[in-house]
């Protein structure tokens, strides 16, 4: 399936857009740790692998020593009573307990309410099927922690509602039953309607045509959509807001600040610039903001400033002066930035600039993370779908068929292990020209 690289393909590029401020904080560490297995677990929303593999990709690129692996197990259609691949006991067996994951997310709840007005024996269906769900995944997985997600939005914001209230009306109802659940289980509770919901109603107050296409059909989101659902989620797991900070003084040609990353060799290059080497801990993640849905889609939302912020600050430049920022790579794993060299005046970069919208090597860097790291979603789900469901009651063939999915599953640890040896850190050289 293409469905993830056609759309990773329309977001990964960089340019220069405003953005909204945040008051995201974290209010704890990040919630993985070494060692975990995350299984995300969902209906066609959760199938599309868009916000779990950018969740995924956040997670590579941002935190490239942590050994984390994932699991997406989405099937279009289901309810909590499971769907066409199998009934629930079957599908918790099979996508989620067989992996024996130590994370586990769920997302349900667009199919349940079946596209009308609240029906209370449809709600009460839901609340019950979901409490068992946590219930039978709790006694099977001791010590498992759960993101339990309130769905999705239908979108009732660019389109006329389908009857009296909307049918997303319908989905808060089941969201705030997930969290009651949570609540009940210590379970994390992660928002995927309000933040979606919120920037397309500042979207479709900007651009009324192009806010429609963040959610084509009003239920499945297209990418940049599931740009803000990945917000979402990993703000609820107290993702960073900080790729990397520098600060520099120009007038005592000194580093006075660095965060996540190591600096060394700054030197003044005799003529008002300067040059220095700089080995970020963390990659930016790299979005298209020449795609105007996606402009569109960031400028409606906070998803810069809290979550990727790759600042620069160089203090006591002439304000008014312009200048030219060169990056190269100084090892064998080389990547070169897009275009010509990015320029600041004095001022903006004393008030300090966000390199993480750039065309910059580093974004090149985590492009191709993001590509290998495709790779490793594509081969699971043809192992998936192809071979282990679709040949799971064929009586001849058995030995090879187990033969052929160990060697799926081989070939995909090796790419995924591939897309964290290119996201491991690699040292720049910063180069800072006064231009004429």
């Amino acid at each position: 399936m293409k469905l993830f690289s056609l759309a990773l393909a329309s977001v990964l590029a960089a340019s220069a857009a405003a953005q909204l401020n945040s008051d995201y904080t974290p209010t704890g560490p990040f919630a993985l740790k070494d060692g975990d297995r995350v299984v995300f677990y969902g209906d066609s929303i959760t199938e599309q692998r868009l916000y779990s593999a950018f969740t995924e990709a956040f997670v590579l690129t941002r935190f490239p020593k942590l050994k984390v692996s994932f699991v997406h197990s989405g099937v279009g259609g289901d309810r909590v009573t499971g769907g066409w691949m199998g009934d629930i006991a079957t599908r918790l067996t099979k996508d989620v307990v067989a992996y024996k994951p130590t994370v586990v997310t769920i997302m349900l709840g667009m199919n349940d309410a079946s596209y009308r007005p609240f029906d209370q024996g449809l709600f009460d269906t839901y609340r019950t099927g979901y409490e068992s769900i946590v219930g039978n995944l709790k006694s099977r997985l001791p010590g498992v922690r759960f993101t339990l997600i309130r769905p999705s939005p239908y979108d009732d914001v660019t389109r006329p509602l389908s009857f009296d209230g909307g049918y997303n009306a319908v989905l808060l109802r089941y969201s705030d039953a997930v969290s009651a659940i949570a609540a009940k289980n210590g379970a994390t509770v992660a928002d995927l309607n309000a933040p979606v919901v919120q920037m397309l109603e500042k979207a479709n107050a900007t651009n009324p045509e192009n806010a429609q296409k963040i959610i084509p059909d009003r239920v499945h989101p297209g990418a940049q959509g599931h740009l803000i659902m990945a917000e979402g989620l990993l703000k609820a797991w107290n993702a960073p807001s900080i790729v990397s900070a520098v600060s520099v003084d120009a007038a005592s040609s000194k580093v006075t600040g660095q965060t996540n990353t190591q600096t060394s060799g700054l030197a003044s290059d005799g003529k008002g610039g300067f040059t220095w080497t700089q080995k970020d801990a963390a990659l930016p993640f790299p979005i298209d903001l020449d795609d105007p849905v996606t402009r569109l889609t960031m400028d409606s939302s906070d998803f810069f400033s809290a979550l990727n912020r790759q600042m620069l600050t160089v203090t006591g430049l002439p304000v008014d002066k312009t200048y030219a920022l060169k990056m190269e790579s100084l090892t064998p794993m080389k990547f070169a930035g897009v275009g010509p060299a990015p320029t600041f005046t004095g001022a903006q970069l004393a008030a300090g600039v966000n390199l993480a919208p750039l065309k910059t090597p580093m974004w090149s860097q985590a492009r191709e993370v993001f590509r290998i790291m495709n790779q490793h979603l594509e081969l699971h789900q043809l192992r998936w779908r192809n071979i282990d469901f679709s040949f799971q009651n064929e009586a001849a063939g058995t030995k090879e068929r187990d033969a052929l999915i160990r060697s799926f599953d081989a070939y995909e640890k090796k790419q995924f292990e591939a897309a964290q040896a290119t996201a491991q850190p690699v040292a720049y050289r910063y180069t800072l020209t006064a231009q004429p």
